[in-house]
């Protein structure tokens, strides 16, 4: 199945087609997944910072679809937006510095969370960590919660069914 996530207008709105099943990943295996589609050869990196939107932005995204979480582990609403503090604490030794990329099987994920996060990657990864920082402290999920405290996964879930819509194919004009 092929997704395609489409700016239309800002605030973003993405359209996407997708149903993830209901898999059991871990929001380190989701990291992973993101820092090994780092092209270092263009001159790509990624930050603890730019991975902690990344993740929370594919939670959002995959709630406002499938209406469960990508992930078990809770994002919090920290002083630079949300955060997973199990992956926040895995890569903390670097700082603000790029991530090392580490190149996993990506045929080990299922193909709909591949596709599920290619296109969050796609859409969101062209940004800086500051503009990503930017973006979440303008969106309700990180604005409604007390500094430290866990983000809902479904205040995430009612925010993003604002902001991503599925795309179930290409609709003709006049078909019948």
């Amino acid at each position: 199945m092929k997704i395609k996530i489409v700016t239309l207008e800002w605030p973003l709105r993405i359209k996407c087609r997708i149903q993830v099943e209901v898999f059991t990943m871990t929001a380190h295996e989701i990291a992973r997944y993101f820092v090994s589609l780092v092209n270092e050869e263009a001159g790509d990196s990624i930050s603890n910072l730019k991975l902690q939107k990344l993740l929370y932005y594919a939670q959002g995204v995959n709630l406002a679809l499938n209406d469960v979480p990508l992930f078990a582990e809770p994002i919090e609403a920290w002083t630079h937006g949300p955060v997973v503090p199990q992956v926040y604490r895995h890569y903390r030794q670097h700082g603000g510095e790029p991530i090392p990329v580490e190149r996993v099987e990506l045929d080990a994920y299922p193909i709909d969370i591949r596709e599920l996060l290619d296109e969050v990657n796609d859409v969101f990864g062209q940004f800086s960590a500051s503009k990503l920082r930017a973006m979440t402290h303008n969106e309700p999920p990180w604005m409604n919660t007390p500094p430290g405290g866990v983000i809902s996964p479904e205040s995430m879930k009612v925010y993003f069914k604002t902001v991503v819509t599925r795309d179930d194919g290409p609709s003709e004009a006049g078909a019948n």
